[in-house]
């Protein structure tokens, strides 16, 4: 699968669907699939959620900035939810073959272009964010459009990140950055009372002692007091938890939920943990879900042969008579099965009574995990991909006289590659080893297993490494990568 990128901006429109479909259409361009749109005429925002490769996906979310500022006047705006930019906030999310620090550098390059084109000043957040301040939103977005318009030129603390101290006129700041996926998630209690809803958003939310990873408010939405949060790390903090938490604080007040809703869209991993906890099923996995069963059939992974069929295909390319995939795709592919069996051994001890005293540490593990497996699985293709650039080099430099340039160029990306997943497949090591005293014992072979994976995705991945040093030309380069490759090597 190509890198994907996700992207959810929201824009400060919801009632006028001819303007969101104007938006919309700005951003449509080859290579970005739009996903889906919510529009909430209280709270006056729409939600776009698209997914793309990352160029096309950065341009269309600078075009849409483009568009927004043309569209819709922040003097005129009035609506529930809190604002600043007539595209309020833009965020990038790691999907696939993509690293949070690819997402940090979109985000600053769409910040930098936002204001070159459109003269709109750029706030950098989350893990974009340039200072400890700005990691979360609501620290910028502080005294909303007419705050920030007040304050920008006299306060050091509002300076932007890009442009001048100053709001565009009509379509205010925009702020820009790269997170971890994120559940928009809205509990409506059966109350108008509004004050109920702030004073439960207050108790669930992280910054005033609530759940770690949730943030929340109180809005009024169609007559009714709503509690309205984002959850940023759902695996740490899942949905169910949170719904319950909300449930016991509004009985409080002597008012319960009667609805909840999702803004956006929602990994099947969370309703899947959703329906574990609330049915208290056991040994419940993914698997025991008729359609992901019927995905992976129709996908080939389980196809006639069972198991066998979703590796055969890579075997047979690694035994065929070309150079890739080699050694160094064969490194990542191990490094990627030892995080996988890791992760399950994980999972399935989680929310078992035994380790219940684990859970916290259990799943910072497992989303861990998620991350490594991820990013070894990209790197299958990456070391494939980084040989086929040195060997094109050298091509190349037959008819340059920056021959050497550009070799070495080549060389060191297909250095950087196996370094990365010899890097990766040493954290994998070691949060299996972590993982031996505080998960169940009867599946202690599959961690040992998981261990004897990535032990060999480290040593082959610095094979790899060892082969191309050989051939550059860069002392510095190659002495630190030595001493890196040294250090995995302990």
């Amino acid at each position: 699968m190509s890198p994907l990128v996700e992207c959810v901006p929201n824009f400060s429109e919801g009632r006028d669907k001819a303007r969101v479909d104007a938006i919309i259409e700005a951003m449509k361009m080859d290579g970005v699939y739009l996903l889906d749109r919510e529009l909430d005429a209280d709270h006056n925002r729409c939600v776009i959620t698209l997914v793309g490769e990352r160029e096309p996906i950065a341009e269309a979310a600078i075009r849409g900035v483009g568009k927004a500022a043309e569209l819709i006047d922040l003097n005129q705006h009035q609506g529930a939810h809190p604002r600043m930019g007539a595209a309020d906030v833009v965020p990038f999310i790691p999907i696939e073959g993509v690293t949070i620090e690819d997402c940090v550098a979109m985000a600053r390059h769409v910040g930098e272009q936002i204001w070159k084109r459109y003269r709109i000043p750029v706030y950098l957040y989350e893990a974009a964010a340039t200072t400890p301040e700005r990691q979360n939103l609501e620290n910028i977005r502080r005294g909303q459009f007419e705050g920030i318009r007040d304050e920008i030129a006299t306060n050091p603390a509002r300076r932007p990140d890009f442009g001048e101290s100053r709001v565009h006129p009509t379509a205010g700041a925009t702020v820009v950055g790269a997170r971890k996926f994120l559940i928009a998630y809205n509990v409506f209690l059966n109350t108008p009372e509004v004050e109920i809803a702030k004073k439960v958003a207050q108790a669930v939310r992280f910054s005033s002692g609530g759940l770690r990873y949730v943030k929340g408010a109180g809005f009024l939405v169609r007559g009714l007091a709503q509690v309205s949060m984002n959850l940023t790390d759902f695996e740490q903090t899942p949905i169910h938890r949170v719904f319950e938490f909300v449930k016991r604080e509004a009985a409080r007040y002597g008012v319960s939920p009667i609805s909840s809703e999702i803004v956006g869209l929602i990994p099947k991993k969370a309703l899947e943990a959703a329906a574990e906890w609330f049915l208290q099923v056991e040994n419940f996995d993914s698997s025991l879900i008729l359609e992901s069963r019927l995905a992976a059939v129709v996908g080939g992974k389980m196809a006639v042969g069972g198991v066998r069929a979703g590796v055969e295909a890579f075997v047979e390319q690694l035994a065929a008579p070309t150079a890739t995939p080699g050694g160094g795709s064969a490194a990542a592919a191990s490094g990627a099965m030892a995080a996988g069996l890791a992760h399950m051994v994980a999972a399935m001890s989680r929310r078992k009574k035994a380790y219940l005293q684990y859970e916290n540490q259990l799943s910072a593990a497992i989303g861990r995990l998620d991350e490594l497996r991820a990013e070894l699985k990209a790197a299958v293709d990456d070391d494939a991909e980084s040989f086929n650039l040195v060997m094109k080099a050298y091509k190349q430099a037959k008819d340059s006289a920056a021959g050497d340039g550009i070799v070495d160029a080549a060389l060191r990306q297909a250095t950087s590659v196996p370094l990365g997943v010899a890097e990766r497949a040493r954290e994998v090591a070691e949060i299996a080893e972590s993982l031996r005293p505080i998960t169940n014992p009867n599946l202690k072979s599959d961690l040992t297993t998981s261990i004897a994976l990535a032990h060999a995705a480290i040593q082959g991945a610095l094979a790899n490494v060892e082969i191309n040093l050989d051939s550059l030309k860069d002392p510095n380069f190659a002495g630190e990568v030595r001493k890196k490759a040294a250090a995995l090597k302990g």
